[in-house]
C-alpha cells in the first residue's frame, strides 16, 4: 500500500504534467476500488454520491461522517484522494480550516473548500468572507506534513449566478489566498472553460456533465487539467436500479439481468484492485 506521502506526490505529479486527467468520484469502498483497477490514477469523493448511499439527500452528512468516509477510502486504495468537503462544515475560517486537518489526516491527498453557505436565502458567501475561509484553509494546508492540495470552488454557477467575471474574480483571490488548484462547478461551454483558464495560472478543475458532449481532448485544449464528473456515475446506478425496478414492479420481467456485470468479472476486478 502507498504512503500518504507517496499519494501526495503522485497527485501533485499529475498537476504538473502536460494534458488533463479525469479525477471519477466513487462513493463507496467498492466503487473506489473498482475504479482503481480500471486504470485511474486519481479519485475524489463525490458529497452526494456519499450521502445517497446512506439514504440521504446531498448536504445532509456530519463532518464526523464524512472523515470517516475518507478515512476507509484511503485505507482501501493506493490511489491518491481528493476529498468532496462542502463547505468544509463552517462558516468561521478557523473552524473551516480544521477540517481541512481532519481530511489529511484521515489520508487524504487534497480536498475542497468551496464559497457555498448552504443557506437558501443567501446561497454564496460575501466575497471578502469566502476569501478570508480560503486563507485560513491554505495556511492550514501548508502547515501539514505530508503536503495537501487545496481545492478552491467558487459555486455561482451552480446557484444559478451565471455571473462569469464574479466568479473569475473570486477565483483569481483563491488563487492569491494560496489555493492550490481552481474549480468553478457549472460551466457550460468550452468558452467559459477558457476564459477561467486564461484567468488564473494555477491549475484548474472541471465538472465534466454540464458540458454535454465534451471529451476529454476538447477540455485539455481549453486549458483544463482535472476533470471530475461530481455525482455523476452514482446517479447512473441509480438509473440502473431504478430501471430494473420499475420493470419488476410494473411488468413483472427481469430483462436487465442481461445488462449485469458478470460476478467473475468483478471478483477479477476486486483483486487487481487489491
Amino acid at each position: 500500500m502507498a504512503t500518504q506521502a507517496e499519494k501526495v506526490q503522485k497527485f501533485k505529479e499529475l498537476h504538473e504534467r502536460d494534458g488533463a486527467f479525469v479525477i471519477p468520484n466513487p462513493w463507496d469502498i467498492g466503487s473506489a476500488r473498482l475504479l482503481q483497477a480500471l486504470g485511474f490514477e486519481a479519485l475524489a469523493t463525490t458529497s452526494s454520491g456519499f450521502a445517497y448511499s446512506l439514504g440521504r439527500s446531498d448536504g445532509s452528512v456530519s463532518r464526523d461522517e464524512k472523515i470517516a468516509h475518507c478515512k476507509a477510502l484511503a485505507a482501501a486504495c493506493d490511489l491518491p484522494i481528493n476529498a468532496d468537503l462542502e463547505k468544509c462544515f463552517a462558516d468561521d475560517p478557523a473552524e473551516a480550516a480544521q477540517t481541512i486537518r481532519l481530511a489529511a489526516e484521515a489520508g487524504m491527498a487534497g480536498g475542497s473548500i468551496e464559497d457555498a453557505t448552504g443557506y437558501p436565502d443567501k446561497p454564496i458567501y460575501d466575497f471578502d468572507h469566502a476569501v478570508e475561509r480560503v486563507a485560513a484553509a491554505a495556511e492550514t494546508a501548508r502547515s501539514l506534513q505530508p503536503d495537501f492540495l487545496l481545492t478552491a470552488r467558487a459555486e455561482n454557477f451552480l446557484f444559478g449566478r451565471k455571473d462569469l467575471d464574479d466568479t473569475i474574480k473570486r477565483l483569481q483571490a483563491f488563487e492569491a489566498a494560496g489555493a492550490d488548484v481552481l474549480y468553478a462547478p457549472g460551466l457550460t461551454t468550452l468558452e467559459e472553460v477558457r476564459a477561467v483558464t486564461r484567468a488564473v495560472s494555477k491549475p484548474v478543475n472541471v465538472l465534466a456533465p454540464p458540458l454535454k458532449g465534451v471529451r476529454v481532448a476538447e477540455l485539455a485544449e481549453a486549458g483544463a487539467k482535472r476533470i471530475s464528473i461530481g455525482g455523476a456515475l452514482a446517479r447512473a446506478l441509480i438509473a440502473t436500479l431504478l430501471k430494473a425496478g420499475r420493470e419488476m414492479q410494473d411488468k413483472g420481467s427481469f430483462t436487465w439481468t442481461a445488462a449485469a456485470t458478470p460476478a467473475n468479472e468483478i471478483d477479477l476486478l476486486m483483486k487487481v484492485a487489491g
